[in-house]
Formats: structure tokens, sequence, C-alpha cells
């Protein structure tokens, strides 16, 4: 297996991938391997929209296109 070096990274960033590794139950390396992989396995095989479409497509037909609602959200009070 390849290894990498990875300079000049922020230290927000540095801060968020150790706090995230530590909810995972990962180390800091095992979980910026993991976003790596999961985003070029996503990137080769077209993502999960991708998928849905080749799996789902024929029953759907072309038209996927959903408006959304643009109004204003009003906020929700609790008592």
């Amino acid at each position: 297996m390849a290894n990498m070096t990875v300079r000049n990274l922020p230290d927000e960033v540095h801060e968020h991938l150790r706090v995230q590794a530590q909810q995972n139950t990962r180390s800091l390396e095992a979980e910026v391997r993991s976003i790596l992989v999961h985003a070029v396995i996503a990137a080769s095989d077209g993502g999960f929209g991708h998928r849905l479409r080749e799996r789902y497509g024929r029953h759907l037909g072309d038209e996927l296109a959903v408006e959304r609602d643009q109004s204003a959200n009003q906020l929700s009070l609790f008592d």
C-alpha cells in the first residue's frame, strides 16, 4: 500500500478530523483513510444518485425534477 503526507492542513480541519475520528472510534489516520476511500468510490461509480437511477430509472421515468418550496419557513413554537 502507498503512503501519503498531507502538508499545510489548517488546524481547524485537523481538529475536526480528530473529533470525528474519536466519535467513530478510529485513529485519525484510519478516519482520513476512510474518508478518502469513500470519496474515491463515490466519484468512480457515479455516487448514490447514479446507482438509484441505474436500478430504478425505468420505473421513475425521465422527469425527476422536484420543485423546491421557496417560501419562508415559519418558526415552530414549543410551550
